[in-house]
């Protein structure tokens, strides 16, 4: 990191970073572009939990590539400056890399669900079974993360 003194350290921060976000953008690569799409998550245990179709440009790059990164940003804001050149973003961030998996099998999926209905502040009571078979779960290893921050 290029500016250290801006380095979230304690762990601590880094984790209510991923518990406070709201979004969560997640980057794959095709072999030829990188691909980013903002999704809904819930973060748990060092995994992040999404949902999605069971088809679509996503799930077709993940059984190629199973590489990601992720960013989740917080407490995001403009300040204006006299001048052009001190306009600021104030912001907290996490940037992770990991290896995501397709959650196929029923009890899976329910779990990484009830994950991101928790990290929004609902509960996955009566998961409607035709919307099941269409949805797709997907769960993300982090295999290392860095915070960041400009107050």
């Amino acid at each position: 990191m290029r500016r250290s003194e801006r380095e979230i350290r304690d762990e601590k921060g880094i984790h209510e970073i991923l518990e406070k976000g709201l979004v969560c953008r997640l980057g794959l690569y095709d072999g030829q572009y990188p691909y980013v799409v903002p999704m809904n998550y819930g973060y748990r245990d060092g995994r992040l939990y999404f949902h999605c179709a069971r088809e679509g440009r996503k799930i077709e790059i993940l059984k190629i590539n199973d590489r990601v990164c992720i960013e989740v940003d917080i407490d995001t804001r403009i300040t204006r400056g006299d001048t052009p050149c001190r306009w600021a973003t104030k912001y907290r961030s996490v940037i992770g890399f990991g290896r995501a998996r397709i959650i196929n099998e029923e009890n899976g999926k329910k779990a990484g669900l009830d994950v991101i209905l928790a990290h929004y502040g609902g509960s996955g009571v009566g998961y409607d079974e035709t919307s099941m078979q269409r949805t797709a779960v997907i769960e993300v290893v982090l295999e290392s993360m860095t915070g960041k921050q400009s107050l």
